[in-house]
Parts: structure tokens; C-alpha cells; sequence
């Protein structure tokens, strides 16, 4: 009997299901407990209507980032354009006494001009067809630029794509990360973010897709937190615009 059969793979549910019943109600029996009755019924799926439709206006959205940002441990800043950006990520450079920089390569973030205002530092921008050579220069950076593709106020979340042009490594490796989002890419609910990139034809859909809310922290050994074990220790999120 082929194993695609229709009866077959029913036979198969059946016996799973008998099996974790018997399982589970082996355990209750031990703690003295009633067996298991029927799931629960969940009224929604996904997310309730109200949620579906909140909304924040333009400045709130940016506020509540913002808090959310700095709740997380990160440092959030408003900037009115991108003319004033090279400045704010000059001024970090030097506080953080960086060496280095790699940024995505992409046009937005090459206009920046950052071997002029920092002429003192290595700069490099991600090449995909030397990935290498690139994941090694991520390494030594100690700050990674990246443009933001879309974020979510109501959890302080950027949400950051990569591609050939956009290596995920640039946003992971570095100590410092510098998030430059413009304004008209927040959005109230994480959910708005995540249809988009949901939207993305199969042929285009990136190899990997991040969630940042913030700098690395991490309780895994006896829930002691410790920042920057799983990426950078300085989160700066540039909203612009």
C-alpha cells in the first residue's frame, strides 16, 4: 500500500492520537488528576477585529517607538532629514570610539558621505559577491549601518531584510548597530509590518528576515541578562523625517 494513501494515512492519525491520549491521560492518573477533556474553544483566530483596525497618528507612532526603543535598552533620536544624519552618526562614532563601519549597500545610506565626515575610520559597504570578505569585515566593525524596510510602534521593532545588497551579518555582528528609519515606514502594529514582507513574491522573498527590538539581551545562564551576546550591545534607532 502506497504511503500517500488516503486510508492509510488516516489509520496513521487515528493511532497517534489513541497514542497521546493514552500519554496523557498515564500522566494525570499519576497526579491524581481527571483525564483531559476537549481543547477550549477560542472565540478568534488571529488577531480580534479591534486590533485589526487600531491606529495611532503619525507623531504617536513615533512616540511610542521611541519609548519602547529606550524601554528596550536602545537610544532612539529624531532627525528632520536625512541632510542631518552623517552629523548624529559622526557624533556616535566618537562616543562609542569606533574604528570602523560597514553599512548595507544601498543608495540611501552611500549619499551619506561618511568618508567625508569621518575621514578618521575604516568605511566599507556590504559586497555580495565577496561574502567572505564582507562577513570578515563584519566581524573586526565595530559599527553597522543599516535602512531600516519597515517598523512597528507598539513594540519598538525594526524590521530589517536582507538580500545581495543588504547582508544580515551587517545588523548581527558589529558592537554598535545604527537603524535609520524613515518616518512614512513606522506602522502602528507589528502585523502591518509582517503582511508586507508577507507580500513579497516566492522568487524575490529574502533569505532572512529580522525582528530588532533594541540591543541584544540574553538570560539564558541562570537568568542573569547580559547585553550583547547575540548581536550588538548599542542599539541607536535614526528616525528621519
Amino acid at each position: 500500500m502506497a504511503k500517500s494513501d488516503p486510508e492509510f494515512l488516516a489509520r496513521l492519525d487515528r493511532e497517534s492520537r489513541e497514542a497521546e491520549k493514552r500519554f496523557i491521560g498515564n500522566i494525570a492518573h499519576r497526579l491524581g488528576r481527571p483525564a483531559a477533556g476537549p481543547a477550549p474553544v477560542h472565540p478568534y483566530r488571529g488577531a480580534p477585529d479591534f486590533w485589526a483596525s487600531y491606529e495611532l497618528g503619525t507623531e504617536e507612532k513615533i512616540g511610542r517607538f521611541m519609548d519602547n526603543w529606550r524601554a528596550a535598552g536602545g537610544y532612539p533620536e529624531r532627525i528632520a532629514s536625512m541632510s542631518g544624519v552623517p552629523e548624529v552618526i559622526a557624533r556616535i562614532a566618537k562616543e562609542r570610539q569606533a574604528r570602523s563601519t560597514i553599512r548595507q549597500n544601498l543608495p540611501e545610506l552611500a549619499s551619506l558621505q561618511l568618508e567625508s565626515v569621518l575621514p578618521e575610520l575604516s568605511h566599507h559597504a556590504w559586497n555580495g559577491r565577496d561574502h567572505e570578505g564582507s562577513l570578515n569585515i563584519c566581524e573586526q566593525a565595530d559599527v553597522g549601518i543599516v535602512l531600516a524596510d519597515h517598523a512597528a510602534a507598539y513594540t519598538g521593532t525594526i524590521v530589517v531584510a536582507s538580500s545581495a545588497d543588504k547582508g544580515r551579518s551587517v545588523s548581527l555582528l558589529p558592537n554598535v548597530l545604527i537603524a535609520v528609519i524613515p518616518a512614512e515606514r513606522m506602522y502602528t502594529r507589528l502585523g502591518e509590518a509582517m503582511s508586507r514582507v508577507a507580500s513579497i513574491p516566492a522568487e524575490r522573498f529574502p533569505a532572512g528576515v529580522h525582528f530588532i527590538s533594541g540591543p541584544s539581551r540574553s538570560s539564558d545562564i541562570e537568568n542573569d541578562l547580559t547585553i550583547g551576546v547575540h548581536g550588538p550591545g548599542a542599539a541607536y534607532a535614526l528616525i528621519v523625517g
